[in-house]
């Protein structure tokens, strides 16, 4: 993965982990790799944030251990290019990340392509809580009956059961907040595509900090450890 890179995998990793999990910007990166002697340009450290968050995510999630059966959904605001975007988002009861998604729209076609993803790799759930959203209704009344239709066993799927409840969602209302917390000081996005990567790397930490994945030699690792095991797995 780091393989031609004219900087060493250590600074890299460190630059894309400081500036995925703690309140800095790329000039203050900057400044603090000087200060260790390291000459490196502000816009390169976001390159390797845009390159490399992805690619990390993708190894993290290989790891990651099953979520419950009682998922909580919602969806937070996000600013790129001065708009408001959508980050839809799904822990479970334990406060486990089980899945998100970046989306310039909040419709119906959004709320499905998210529930579509986090059913595609979770499977389904008992049981889902929503706020007041009827279009969040909608999504999940339309993705639970397309494999309950097609399902050609014997067994009976039981329909996801719907919960809809302001009060019951504040679990993941206080989730979303530490993900603001970080994308706060950024100011917003410059692009959706930037955007996408680097959320993919906050929500990575995140879930770092959560312990949602499982390393064989080392059952209570640092973030630091975490993403070392993984850019060299």
């Amino acid at each position: 993965m780091f393989k031609g890179r004219h900087f060493d995998q250590s600074v890299i990793l460190l630059c894309v982990r400081w500036y995925l999990a703690y309140g800095l910007s790329l000039r203050d990166l900057k400044e603090m790799m000087a200060e260790r002697g390291i000459s490196v340009d502000h816009s390169t450290i976001h390159r390797w944030v845009v390159y490399f968050s992805p690619k990390l995510l993708e190894r993290f999630n290989r790891r990651k251990r099953a979520v419950t059966g009682k998922w909580h959904v919602d969806e937070t605001y996000i600013k790129v290019r001065g708009r408001w975007m959508y980050l839809y988002r799904a822990i479970d009861s334990v406060g486990d990340t089980v899945e998100f998604f970046f989306s310039e729209s909040r419709d119906l076609p959004a709320a499905r392509r998210f529930l579509r993803k986090a059913l595609a790799r979770h499977g389904r759930p008992d049981r889902i809580v929503i706020d007041g959203s009827q279009t969040n209704r909608e999504a999940i009344l339309s993705c639970d009956a397309t494999p309950r239709l097609q399902d050609r066993s014997r067994r009976t799927l039981t329909p996801i059961r719907i919960r809809q409840s302001q009060y019951l969602n504040n679990r993941i209302e206080q989730d979303h907040r530490r993900i603001k917390r970080r994308v706060r000081p950024m100011l917003g996005f410059k692009s959706f595509a930037s955007a996408i990567a680097t959320l993919g790397g906050i929500k990575m930490i995140h879930m770092m900090r959560k312990r949602q994945a499982r390393y064989a030699f080392n059952p209570n690792p640092t973030i630091a450890e975490q993403c070392e095991i993984i850019a060299a797995a």
